[in-house]
């Protein structure tokens, strides 16, 4: 007969940072219908309140000066309240709060301020730190979904432009898809294991490797189709398809915060499920974990299909976003290397860092095209960043710093986060992917610094708008991409106490 949970079981206190922001999500939606048409900004300005309190507290819970629950369990396992949780929480509100600043004038000015804009994006930013906290297949499929529908609404926020509904009608139809293998995939794992919790999904994987039973296919097949699921939200090859149309039609801003949260969630539950629930699902006891070789071949594949086809766009908007798909690559090499159980807290604690790195500088390159594109949506080509050095110097700097950054250029975050997951390749003996992403890093430079050439070396006339909370979103992008970047040791103190493998 099934138990009703008691208050122990549910331990609230646990979830407060996104349980939290999910009720207040619900108040906004509420007040938002009484705030004026001409005056949304008073909805933006609650978002960045609300946002602001919960990062500073997310802040403290990964310091250690204050916990909610730290290291226990919610709602009967279902939800995770530890490090890894913490810190998928910081990179969350980090990039919601940025999002917030880079939409602010853009809405107003193209005509779209509508309050519901930052209502969707909290909730995307709740499924973000969902996903993050899942101890159960069940909250890793309902967190997907909460990441995923707001943004195809968002994709869509400049209707009637055919292009933003072109990108959110792609991205609906191609996420919806996705989900059905995640779902089936879920099914097949339930089926062999018998449990949706990732836990016991983890010692039912040991007795099944153990006894070489028969439920060895089920969860290979269940692992497989859950990848599938997940390496379509990162934007992993081959699942990479609906990437350049939706980030080129999609409102830039929204570009910007769906190009890390759909990342920061989606690895963030690939390292829940594959590191924890499947990190001893090996042919025989002892051997690395039977997927860890088609994470890294798809890692090489995303890589340079990512970079090289990046080489031959003329569009800002496209170019990062095979930019996109080529990071995403770099982090697989770390979820790889995380099949090792011996480097496999090492693995995920790079992906926490090469994660947060990418939040602040993907969030601040896409600010800066905001700054010089038009109204109409129209001037994000590369000959937009002709002589934006003689024409707002400041802004130029802050571009030619995010490209170094994505580049991995060293002292900037980018470099720290590339040395992590390469260090983290070599210790499980991925040497092919590591060469590969030291290869396809160089073969980065040639686009991103082109972009730096551009802005410094040519000339043309440059219309750019940089009201203050866009100024000051880049000014806080350019900031933590340098500090980071200057003193690492600030990303391995908040991911030094992540553990995710379980007996380990």
């Amino acid at each position: 007969m099934f138990e009703v949970p008691g208050l122990g079981d549910l331990n609230v206190a646990a979830t407060l940072p996104v349980t939290s922001l999910v009720l207040g999500t619900c108040i906004l939606l509420i007040v938002d219908l009484f705030v004026p048409t001409d005056r949304k900004h008073i909805t933006a300005w609650l978002a960045a309140l609300g946002i602001g309190v919960l990062l500073v507290l997310a802040l403290l819970a990964l310091g250690e000066i204050t916990e909610f629950g730290d290291g226990e369990e919610a709602f009967s396992g279902m939800f995770v309240a530890d490090a890894f949780t913490d810190m998928i929480n910081v990179i969350a509100l980090i990039t919601a709060l940025l999002g917030v600043m880079v939409a602010y004038n853009y809405l107003e000015r193209t005509g779209i301020q509508r309050g519901e804009y930052y209502v969707l994006l909290l909730f995307a930013t709740a499924g973000v730190m969902f996903m993050g906290a899942a101890g159960d297949l069940v909250v890793v499929f309902v967190a997907l979904e909460l990441l995923s529908i707001p943004l195809y609404i968002l994709s869509g926020f400049r209707r009637p432009q055919e292009a933003s509904e072109e990108s959110a009608l792609k991205y609906f139809l191609l996420g919806a898809f996705a989900s059905g293998f995640l779902v089936y995939g879920i099914a097949l794992i339930y089926g062999a294991t018998g449990t949706t919790n990732l836990h016991d999904i983890w010692q039912a994987a040991g007795d099944i490797v153990a006894g070489h039973k028969s439920g060895r296919f089920l969860l290979l097949g269940g692992a497989g189709l859950a990848l599938v699921g997940l390496g379509f939200k990162v934007a992993a090859v081959p699942f990479h398809m609906w990437t350049p149309d939706v980030y080129q039609g999609a409102p830039t801003p929204v570009v910007a915060y769906m190009s890390v949260a759909a990342k920061a969630g989606g690895f963030a539950a690939m390292a829940r499920v594959l590191a924890s629930g499947l990190s001893n699902f090996a042919l025989d006891p002892g051997e690395a974990a039977v997927w860890q070789d088609t994470v890294w071949l798809l890692a090489i594949l995303t890589m340079l299909l990512g970079n090289v086809v990046a080489i031959v766009q003329t569009d800002l908007k496209r170019l990062l976003a095979y930019s996109s798909i080529a990071h995403a690559g770099y982090i697989l090499i770390a979820v790889a290397a995380a099949g090792t159980a011996a480097v496999a807290d090492e693995a995920v604690q790079s992906v926490a860092i090469y994660l947060m790195a990418y939040a602040l500088t993907n969030v601040g390159a896409f600010a800066v095209i905001v700054a010089v594109e038009r109204d109409d949506a129209t001037n994000t080509g590369l000959d937009s960043m002709r002589g934006l050095a003689n024409a707002r110097p400041w802004l130029a700097a802050a571009m030619a710093l995010f490209m170094f950054s994505l580049t991995g250029i060293p002292l900037t975050a980018g470099f720290v986060g590339k040395w992590f997951v390469f260090k983290a390749a070599l210790a499980a003996d991925l040497i092919p992917a590591a060469v590969v992403g030291v290869v396809t890093s160089l073969v980065s430079a040639f686009y991103y610094l082109r972009i730096v050439w551009l802005m410094y070396f040519e000339e043309s006339e440059v219309e750019v708008s940089t009201p203050w909370p866009l100024a000051w979103a880049i000014g806080v992008a350019s900031v933590g991409t340098l500090l980071l970047g200057m003193l690492p040791y600030i990303l391995t103190d908040m991911v030094r106490e992540i553990t995710l493998a379980f007996g380990g």
